[in-house]
């Protein structure tokens, strides 16, 4: 799993890829009650808006970690948005294929992002 500096999350299977948000991003949130859902076939480029997320305090959006095509979104969350802030790394927003592979060093090890997270508290 690699992460962004929006507290984003990626986690490559096979030949595909799902994406979501963190832990700390769903507790910033609070109580999700929406989520705007990517496009199946959508074509994005790294940082590109990939879906929104609404919830009882604000919305947000959530930004591809890295270039690819939306397979599946997950639409679980249609009726059950609240599965995010349950689950944080068990709940997917887009099943992607990867364009660039070699886009995923860019990204945060685990330990580079709690680092990240201790370094912002400061």
């Amino acid at each position: 799993m690699r992460f962004t500096r929006d507290h984003e999350w990626i986690k490559k299977e096979g030949k595909y890829a799902y994406i979501g948000i963190t832990d700390y991003a769903q507790q910033q949130l609070g109580d999700i009650v929406y989520v705007e859902l990517a496009e199946e076939d959508l074509v994005l480029q790294q940082g590109d808006v990939l879906c929104a997320i609404e919830s009882v305090k604000t919305a947000a959006e959530v930004y591809m970690p890295v270039s690819g095509t939306v397979i599946e979104a997950n639409a679980e969350l249609e009726d059950a948005p609240e599965k995010i802030n349950e689950d944080p790394y068990g709940t997917y927003l887009a099943k992607i294929i990867i364009d660039d592979e070699s886009e995923l060093n860019d990204l945060m090890t685990e330990d580079e992002y709690n680092e990240f997270l201790e370094s912002e508290a400061e």
